[in-house]
C-alpha cells in the first residue's frame, strides 16, 4: 500500500507539473514586434519561440505562409498553427537573392551562408573574400538550382523567392527534410518596406533588436534626406525606364523607383499611373510625353551615350540626352561585374535617396559622394 500511495503521488506531481507546464506556455505573453512600412510580413514573439507570418509570397498570391522559429528546448503550445517549424538562430543558410547578402552582413551573419547560386552576381567585398576562400558553395543558377549539391550541404533553412507557387525545385528541397522559407521583399512598393525586411532575416538569426536599431537608422536617415529635398527650389522633370525590343518599360507611379523620385522633390512624368510591375508604352508614347524631360534616370543596362546612339538614333531626340543627364547604376559593378544597386540599394534606400537629390538638387548636397547613380559615359 505504501509503495502504492508513493507512486500514486509521483504521478499526480508529474501531471502536476506538465499541466502547469503547458499551461504556462499557452498563456504566455506574445508581442506583435513593430513592423512601420513592409506590408509583406509579421512577427509575433513568445516565449522561446517566434510566429513569423509572411503575408504576400508571390505578387497576387492567394495564399500566406506561417513560420515557427523555435529556439531549443522552447514549449510549443498544442493549439499553435504553423507551416513549417525552423530551429533558431540559425547556423547554416542558403540564400537565393543578392538583395539577401547585405542583411547577413549587417547582423554579422555572413558566415552562416554556405551556399547561393550564381556567385558571380555578388559583389559585397566581405562575402566575395569568403567566395575566394571556398567557404561558399556555388549552386548553379536560380532557375535551375543544383539541389542534390544544396541538399549536400544540410543548411538549416533555404530562403528563396517565387513568382508563384509552382517552384519544383523549392518542393524538392522541402521533400528533403530542410525548410525553405519564401521572402517577399521583393514585392514592397516602398523603399522604406523593402528596408525594413532586415527584421525578417533579424528574426531567423534571434536578432531582432539589432535588426530593429539598423532599421531604424535607415529610416532616420532617408527621413532626413527627405525633408533636405523639400527644400529645393525647383522641381525637375524625370523620365525613366528604356526599350525592350518594341516597348518601353517605365515603372509605374506606385512603384519604389518612383517614391524615390517623389521624395527627391523631382516631377516624375508618369506619377499618376498605377500598376504591378512595369508599364509597357510605345516609343511613340514616351516621346511624346517625355521628350523634354530634364532627366532621365536608370535607362537599362546603357552605360554609355555612344551605346545608345548605336542602338537607336532616336534616343537623340530627348533632352535629356542632348544636355547629357542621363544617369546609370548599370556603371558600378562589383569584383565580378555583379550591379550593386541590385544587391544594396533595397537595404540602402537612403543612399539611393541621398545619389537622386545630389543629381537632381546638387546645391543640396554639393560635397556628395555619389553610391549607386552615374552619368552616361
Amino acid at each position: 500500500m505504501e509503495r502504492i500511495l508513493v507512486l500514486l503521488f509521483i504521478v499526480i506531481f508529474t501531471s502536476c507539473k506538465n499541466e502547469g507546464r503547458e499551461l504556462s506556455a499557452s498563456n504566455s505573453k506574445a508581442d506583435t514586434l513593430i513592423v512601420e512600412y513592409a506590408k509583406g510580413f509579421s512577427i509575433i514573439q513568445h516565449n522561446g519561440f517566434k510566429l513569423l507570418k509572411l503575408k504576400t509570397p508571390w505578387p497576387s498570391a492567394d495564399k500566406s505562409f506561417t513560420y515557427l522559429l523555435a529556439e531549443k528546448n522552447a514549449v510549443i503550445p498544442k493549439n499553435i498553427k504553423y507551416d513549417i517549424k525552423i530551429s533558431i538562430p540559425i547556423k547554416k543558410i542558403v540564400v537565393t537573392s543578392t538583395t539577401h547578402i547585405p542583411s547577413l552582413e549587417i547582423l554579422n551573419e555572413e558566415g552562416s551562408l554556405v551556399g547561393f547560386p550564381g556567385l558571380d552576381y555578388i559583389s559585397s567585398e566581405k562575402t566575395r573574400k569568403r567566395i575566394s576562400n571556398n567557404l561558399i558553395t556555388e549552386l548553379g543558377q536560380n532557375e535551375a538550382i543544383n539541389t542534390e549539391v544544396l541538399i549536400s550541404l544540410q543548411p538549416d533553412a533555404v530562403v528563396g523567392f517565387a513568382i508563384d507557387g509552382n517552384n519544383k525545385t523549392f518542393k524538392t528541397i522541402q521533400k528533403s527534410g530542410i525548410p525553405v522559407i519564401y521572402n517577399g521583399d521583393w514585392i514592397e512598393e516602398s523603399p522604406l518596406g523593402k528596408a525594413e525586411w532586415i527584421k525578417f532575416f533579424g528574426a531567423l538569426y534571434n536578432k531582432d533588436e539589432q535588426a530593429a536599431t539598423y532599421f531604424s537608422n535607415i529610416k532616420n536617415s532617408y527621413l532626413e534626406a527627405k525633408e533636405l529635398a523639400k527644400k529645393a527650389t525647383s522641381q525637375p522633370t524625370v523620365l525613366s525606364g528604356s526599350m525592350y525590343k518594341d516597348q518601353w518599360y517605365v515603372p509605374y507611379g506606385n512603384s519604389w523607383q518612383a517614391q524615390f523620385i517623389k521624395d527627391a522633390n523631382a516631377n516624375y512624368i508618369y506619377k499618376n499611373t498605377r500598376g504591378s510591375g512595369s508599364n509597357a508604352l510605345s516609343f511613340e508614347s514616351v516621346l511624346n510625353e517625355s521628350q523634354n524631360a530634364e532627366f532621365w534616370i536608370a535607362p537599362g543596362q546603357f552605360q554609355s551615350f555612344d551605346q545608345l546612339a548605336k542602338t537607336s538614333s532616336h534616343y537623340s531626340q530627348f533632352k535629356a540626352v542632348q544636355n547629357k543627364k542621363v544617369y546609370t547604376y548599370s556603371n558600378t559593378l562589383g569584383e565580378t561585374n555583379g550591379v550593386i544597386y541590385y544587391e544594396l540599394a533595397p537595404t540602402r534606400p537612403d543612399l539611393v535617396l541621398k545619389d537622386l537629390i545630389a543629381i537632381f538638387h546638387p546645391e543640396l548636397l554639393p560635397d556628395y559622394k555619389i553610391n549607386f547613380y552615374k552619368p552616361l559615359y
